[in-house]
């Protein structure tokens, strides 16, 4: 069944990284091992059909292999490395209101699954795809066939892999993830709110009223689902953008420094050599450097990779 679903996605992925026509569905499908890239991923499963990714976060960091399902929680930036290919996934984009309506006829059918304490508020958690699973989202992809049935069929089988998602092990974690006013929803806000106002000087008692937590309950919560501290977060969106921007080869590093919020040059320099290796420029010039050897070597898919 796993090679159906990876079959049904190299059709249809028309580059590393896909969007298509079915709503809140895109592809991946890579054929060379590539270099690890920095991303920042939305709420989203992930149903890895083929080969295999690592993903670290700040302090943490998770193998999930071919079979396995990735749930993201919350927008977090992170370092994705693709360790075995062909690498092949569909990547479903999490709609909360869609989610709510599907756990409201779930809890309708009968008492719902008792919520875990430990994994309430984690942004990542990965668990294997059911058999039922992997045919109703082989069958979603294989709708990009027969484009007059998207908008009649896809919100039910949309309807239906939630529904199975939510009586899997991931439906304790999808629940508490929906609900207005947990700690899982108001960290997933909170996320959101720094990665709208990452440019700006931000300080831990301004976030921690953004979250409606003290600014220690904020810590302990927000290092529990991302890996790091709010300040760190941010940082992380901060270095990704300047890299972003360095490797289009169009500012300076001066530049992209003002440009995502840093105040001192060398603060940022500093700071940009320690989580890449090489100062600003040299980085940049060596991501380049990379990617034209790349582009000189015959792959299947093409594009550019931009996310998970």
């Amino acid at each position: 069944m796993l090679d159906r679903l990876a079959h049904a996605i190299e059709r249809h992925c028309q580059g590393p990284w896909s969007e298509t026509a079915v709503p809140r569905l895109s592809l991946v499908a890579l054929d060379e091992i590539m270099e690890p890239i920095d991303v920042t991923y939305e709420p989203m499963i992930c149903f890895i059909a083929d080969g295999a990714k690592r993903t670290v976060a700040g302090d943490r960091s998770w193998a999930t292999p071919r079979g396995q399902m990735l749930l993201v929680t919350l927008d977090l930036p992170v370092t994705a490395a693709f360790e075995k290919v062909p690498y092949r996934a569909a990547v479903i984009r999490l709609d909360n209101r869609v989610l709510a309506a599907v756990q409201l006829e779930l809890d309708e059918a009968g008492p719902p699954t008792p919520q875990p304490v430990a994994a309430e508020i984690a942004a990542e958690i990965a668990a294997p795809i059911s058999p039922e699973l992997v045919d109703a989202v082989t069958r979603w992809i294989q709708l990009l066939d027969t484009p007059e049935d998207i908008g009649p069929l896809a919100p039910r089988i949309e309807s239906e892999i939630l529904y199975r998602l939510l009586r899997s092990p991931l439906g304790p974690v999808l629940r508490h993830w929906s609900l207005a006013d947990s700690a899982a929803a108001r960290i997933r806000t909170t996320a959101r709110w720094i990665c709208d106002h990452y440019t700006e000087p931000l300080g831990i008692d301004e976030i921690a009223e953004v979250a409606r937590m003290s600014p220690a309950t904020l810590h302990r919560h927000f290092k529990a689902a991302t890996g790091m501290s709010p300040l760190r977060f941010q940082k992380h969106l901060r270095l990704q953008e300047a890299r972003r921007r360095l490797f289009a080869g169009d500012v300076t590093a001066a530049q992209a420094a003002q440009a995502v919020g840093y105040v001192s040059a060398t603060q940022f320099n500093r700071e940009y050599r320690r989580a890449y290796g090489l100062p600003p420029g040299q980085d940049a010039a060596h991501l380049r450097t990379r990617l034209d050897a790349a582009r000189e070597v015959p792959v299947v898919h093409d594009g550019s990779p931009a996310k998970p």
